[in-house]
């Protein structure tokens, strides 16, 4: 099983080529860290043409370093919620044309369970788990009991600790 999976949620365009759930085939980010340093933070209307600029060679970066063609993947992936909503569309809008041309399944994402997820990656979860999620505008401490089962302890009731 091979996921074309993309991420634009804020301010930074990003695709992995994932095999099997663990091994990564590719994974490409393209930062735009120094564009908002101009401005002391993320400007969302910067960041969404920026992500329109890129998506399509990031997306084209990941399959030549995976050498693969989208055909060769099974499904598509996009980040869904939470995010900045320009930056949001514009990765769901091209992976919503990838799975449309090539008749791939779409999954939606939740930012933050990917967040989570990403561990599983090089270690296996052991239920239950509490989980530390430290990503820009959200700090979260999440209680699981099995898999999707997300119970959040605590958050930040002002600053995020991602934002430092």
């Amino acid at each position: 099983m091979r996921i074309l999976a993309i991420e634009s949620s804020c301010d930074e365009t990003s695709v992995a080529i994932v095999e099997d759930g663990k091994k990564v085939l590719s994974n490409v980010i393209y930062t735009q860290i120094a564009i908002h340093t101009l401005y002391g933070g993320v400007v969302p209307e910067v960041a969404s043409r920026e992500h329109i600029k890129k998506i399509t060679y990031v997306i084209e970066q990941a399959l030549n370093d995976a050498n693969l063609n989208v055909s060769d993947c099974d499904k598509i992936a996009v980040t869904k919620e939470p995010g900045l909503v320009g930056s949001l569309m514009v990765g769901i809008n091209a992976a919503k044309a990838l799975a449309f041309a090539y008749n791939k399944p779409l999954i939606y994402v939740n930012h933050i369970h990917g967040h989570i997820y990403a561990n599983e990656l090089t270690n296996d979860f052991h239920f239950p788990l509490i989980a530390l999620v430290v990503s820009g505008g959200h700090t979260e401490l999440v209680l699981m009991k099995k898999h999707f089962d997300f119970n959040i302890l605590g958050t930040t009731l002002d600053d995020a600790v991602g934002e430092a």
